[in-house]
């Protein structure tokens, strides 16, 4: 039996059809399997390039911190209380060096964290700095005073030689048995609390104490001991019931005064100044009078 011709090549344009359809589903899978390789490469790139970012801005920082650590070793002042601190800044530095070592560069909040924590220790270090200037700079105008107040008193001892040594003995006698004395002159911070506080912004009032000596020879009475607190600049320190007083043919301005009955037995006094508006870092001094002698001194250093 004979095929029909014309059913043979219908039968034949329909293979070729399915053919033609086969072969575009087939390049259209290879083209989507094309695009997907490509996505593959280019995501693979681009994390490639930001862990290779985040690594460099690990070890910049790591770097920055070493250098840190460097400039906190090659620190160093005449002073225990800020030696004893930069040994805790210095554990710090280190305790941070190891931490970073130790965290992945993919870890960016721990990466932000450490870039945080430098930030503070370069600011300490800052603060650091400044204060051991400070106080340099006040030993050196310590020094000038001490060396100016030893010419000075070279001076006096020069002129007093020309005094009868007779009449000299007799009058360093009267007077030093007459005179009252002080000892155990101190001078202290407090806080809002009421505690003892050597940080200068959380200071609201100083509190001087001494002992006035026993002394039979010295006149009985009411005494009036007066301070002058003086600033890490050298200013006395004064508030709206400031007082002045009389010493050696002068009027001298003071911080504070207390009135006590002196009968010749040891009085233990204290001396409150308040109403300061604010304290700065560095060191206080404190003198301590009556009209007819200077008592004494004392310091406080303030961080």
């Amino acid at each position: 039996m004979e095929t029909d011709p014309i059913i043979e090549r219908r039968e034949q344009e329909a293979r070729l059809a399915k053919e033609k359809k086969l072969r575009n589903v087939m390049y259209l899978l290879i083209g989507v399997a094309v695009l997907l390789a490509a996505a593959l490469a280019y995501i693979w790139s681009q994390k490639a390039s930001l862990i290779n970012d985040l690594e460099i801005e690990k070890q910049e920082l790591t770097e920055q911190i070493e250098s840190l650590q460097s400039d906190y070793e090659s620190l160093s002042s005449d002073y225990d209380s800020i030696n004893s601190q930069l040994d805790t800044s210095r554990a710090e530095v280190a305790a941070l060096v190891e931490r970073i070592k130790e965290t992945e560069a993919t870890n960016r909040a721990m990466i932000r964290k450490y870039q945080k924590e430098l930030g503070t220790l370069r600011s300490i270090m800052r603060n650091y700095i400044v204060q051991i200037d400070s106080l340099n700079t006040l030993n050196h105008k310590l020094t000038a005073d001490a060396a100016a107040a030893r010419r000075e008193a070279a001076a006096s001892r020069a002129a007093n030689e020309k005094l009868s040594q007779k009449v000299e003995n007799l009058t360093g006698q009267v007077a030093a048995g007459s005179v009252i004395k002080a000892r155990g002159l101190r001078i202290e911070a407090y806080n809002s609390s009421d505690k003892v506080t050597d940080r200068s912004s959380r200071v609201v009032r100083l509190l001087t104490s001494l002992s006035l000596v026993e002394n039979d020879l010295a006149p009985h009475g009411p005494v009036t001991v007066y301070i002058r607190v003086k600033d890490p600049d050298g200013i006395i320190l004064t508030n709206s019931r400031r007082v002045s007083f009389e010493f050696g043919g002068e009027t001298l301005v003071a911080s504070a005064s207390r009135r006590v009955d002196y009968e010749g037995s040891e009085v233990d006094l204290s001396i409150y100044l308040n109403e300061i508006p604010s304290y700065t870092k560095g060191v206080y001094t404190v003198e301590a009078y009556t009209e007819q002698s200077r008592l004494g001194s004392a310091e406080l250093m303030l961080r």
